[in-house]
């Protein structure tokens, strides 16, 4: 496993990492959870990342259960705060009170006294900005988090951010990226790497779409995510008979290369140095294993045009807001 300084922070994160998004909220029973995580450490994987809202608490509640028999630190952890906890519409967004009261309940699900990466999970363009940027100076000061990090912030939300924060605050940005998903190199990838920004993006594999196992034409096989009605709600995003056959131009290209699919899709996002880690999704100890191994692969760049000619215009590639974000600034 190679390992990647995360933006200006002072962590250095396996370039694979392990997330809890669709598995660890309810998805997948609490042996392989714990099975999974375990795997994680043996493969070298040291970066973990969740939610608050991922099952409502049950992802954070799973791997504190877990994360907390292996010494703190041993791992570097990042959880999120933005979407709803409840039913009360109070009870989301980025205020300064949602942030103090969820920065706790995470801390006490998660059985530690801090998170290195507090992230937002989404812009809040409900809230003045000056306030969700002091709400999270205020939890590194207070020690329950070392650095601050976004997800899908769209450019002119992230600059706004950094002109009242300074370029210190935040050190990541957490992007959907990947073969299939191209926006954030539009725009965000540049933005974010002049500030000292690192990207740590999600759904690399498309939520298991490049490993090739969907077929154009063919039900959904026994057993896999989008055979899951809980695992399946992101599903659109990735799925058309046009991205599948897409996908299938990409086996003969990994086959040539003597890789996998989820190797080549992996070992595609981290050739860029803007990314210091790619979060991936396991239901099974082996998948951890093998997702490791994209780890310091090297892509010959014409593999990587046998790539671009094999996906043709099927990638997004113009900037894109993200599913739950919002447009629009909001000042004091």
């Amino acid at each position: 496993m190679r390992y990647r300084t995360l933006g200006s922070s002072d962590l250095n994160v396996s370039e694979i990492s392990l997330g809890s998004w669709l598995t660890y909220s309810g998805g997948v029973e609490a042996d392989a959870t714990r099975a999974c995580t375990e795997a994680a450490f043996d493969a070298g994987i040291n970066f973990f990342d969740t939610a608050n809202a991922y099952g409502r608490g049950a992802a954070e509640t799973a791997w504190g259960e877990i994360l907390s028999a292996h010494p703190r630190d041993s791992y570097i952890l990042a959880t999120k705060v933005y979407f709803p906890m409840s039913d009360d519409p109070a009870d989301s967004g980025l205020s300064p009170a949602h942030i103090a009261q969820q920065i706790d309940a995470s801390l006490t699900r998660l059985k530690t006294d801090h998170v290195d990466l507090y992230q937002a999970h989404r812009f809040d363009s409900g809230v003045p900005i000056e306030d969700t940027v002091e709400a999270f100076q205020k939890v590194v000061e207070q020690g329950k988090a070392r650095y601050i990090g976004f997800s899908e912030w769209p450019p002119e939300q992230i600059r706004a951010a950094i002109d009242i924060a300074g370029p210190d605050l935040f050190v990541s940005s957490q992007p959907q990226y990947s073969m299939l998903w191209q926006a954030p190199e539009a725009e965000v990838f540049d933005l974010c790497a002049a500030n000292g920004i690192s990207q740590i993006v999600w759904s690399p594999l498309a939520q298991g779409v490049l490993t090739g196992k969907y077929k154009p034409g063919q039900p959904v096989p026994e057993g896999s995510r989008f055979a899951s009605e809980d695992m399946a709600v992101s599903q659109d995003l990735v799925y058309s008979d046009a991205i599948l056959e897409a996908v299938q131009r990409l086996v003969p290209i990994a086959e040539e290369a003597g890789m996998s699919m989820a190797t080549l899709a992996l070992a595609w996002v981290l050739r860029r140095d803007e990314v210091a880690s790619a979060i991936t999704g396991a239901s099974r100890p082996d998948q951890v294993h093998a997702n490791a191994a994209a780890s310091g692969v090297e892509l010959s760049d014409d593999l990587l045009t046998a790539v671009d000619q094999a996906l043709g215009d099927v990638p997004v590639a113009e900037p894109t807001l993200a599913p739950g974000a919002q447009a629009g600034i909001k000042h004091r």
